[in-house]
């Protein structure tokens, strides 16, 4: 067998103080180990990341006193060779409030930005050097729906560019809906798609959302009651078809669970969903038109799992479980998709977000 070259792993710790830092690692993917090989301490509450395609420049949000505290921004930084080093170039205002998640396109020329609590999504342009520009679109999302705990307002959580960078998708837990953009990545510019929104089960609270790599299928994954639901993507319209909902629970479980993160396999067959509160990773096969197959609810081995990654050959899934302060290392089966445990749990604070080199 042919050894592997060690990968670079970022993984934001969403804490303050002397704990708060966006922690390098070099992970050895033929045993799983990783070891601690630098941490970037100048960004407060870093939260979701996302690596340039060039995987030259990195971005994160942050914020100063913590989420839906006020003053979130967005930096930028380079990556300074293999060493897990950053050298910050920039920052710009997220300009919402308690922002969660971003994404860069294919093209690096867009970064967009989601926000929970003011229900928005966000755009800005990056420029040639890697540094980000101001806010250039702010698309404000209204309404409500069933849950009146969680669903009072509308409330941003992913935004996700198709594979042609022609479109973004936004889930937004509120109002139980997925909208749909036009975005021209040469400007960083969005503007509603002819076909708005897709909307979602009532009460069920869409939180992140993933293209199968085919560019056929968008899978996502519902936070509030806890499933995934699997849209026909129309290539030409960019406009999503429901067609599958499935559970991400045992049908005997009645505690209090959220969903949180989703992952397919670089190849296409297998796809991955997180269960905070069961505190599990659901686990999927996807047939040749995209339907899944439930094949097993495995342990997170710990609790919170808030953030999946998978190696670029799709031999490992990694799992942050944030309120357990740990970071649980999968060997993905890649003939039956089952997941065990390799190389020893990595103690951290509060992992957020995991990227990979």
């Amino acid at each position: 067998m042919t050894q592997q070259e060690p990968l670079l792993v970022f993984i934001s710790a969403y804490t303050g103080g002397d704990d708060s830092a966006i922690h390098a690692y070099e992970l050895d993917p033929d045993t799983g180990s990783m070891g601690l090989i630098h941490r970037t301490t100048d960004v407060a509450y870093p939260f979701m990341m996302t690596l340039s395609p060039d995987r030259r420049f990195l971005y994160t949000n942050h914020s100063v006193g913590g989420f839906g505290k006020g003053g979130d921004q967005v930096a930028a930084y380079e990556l300074v060779g293999r060493t897990g080093e950053l050298k910050l170039l920039n920052r710009q205002s997220a300009v919402g409030t308690a922002a969660c998640y971003m994404e860069i396109d294919s093209s690096a020329r867009s970064v967009l930005v989601a926000h929970y609590d003011s229900g928005q999504i966000v755009s800005l342009p990056v420029l040639k050097d890697g540094t980000l520009g101001e806010v250039v679109s702010v698309m404000t999302h209204e309404g409500s729906s069933v849950n009146a705990d969680r669903q009072e307002c509308a409330h941003g959580h992913c935004v996700v560019v198709s594979p042609d960078d022609r479109f973004a998708y936004a889930a937004d837990l509120g109002i139980d809906k997925v909208m749909c953009y036009r975005l021209d990545a040469a400007t960083a510019m969005l503007s509603p798609n002819e076909q708005p929104f897709v909307s979602t089960r009532p009460g069920a609270g869409p939180r992140h959302l993933t293209f199968h790599p085919n560019g056929k299928f968008v899978y996502l994954i519902n936070e509030l009651d806890s499933t995934i639901t699997l849209f026909d993507y129309e290539v030409d319209s960019g406009f999503l078809t429901e067609r599958q909902t499935i559970p991400t629970l045992p049908p005997d479980f009645d505690g209090h669970n959220q969903c949180a993160d989703i992952k397919c396999t670089p190849d296409g067959r297998f796809l991955y969903g997180t269960n905070r509160g069961h505190d599990s990773i659901a686990a999927y096969r996807i047939d040749d038109n995209g339907g899944l197959t439930l094949l097993a609810i495995e342990p997170s081995l710990g609790k919170g799992p808030q953030n999946l990654a998978m190696t670029p050959d799709g031999g490992l899934l990694l799992c942050a479980n944030e309120p357990s302060h740990n970071v649980v290392l999968f060997r993905v089966d890649s003939k039956a998709g089952g997941l065990s445990q390799v190389g020893e749990s990595i103690t951290m604070p509060e992992p957020s977000c995991i990227v990979m080199v």
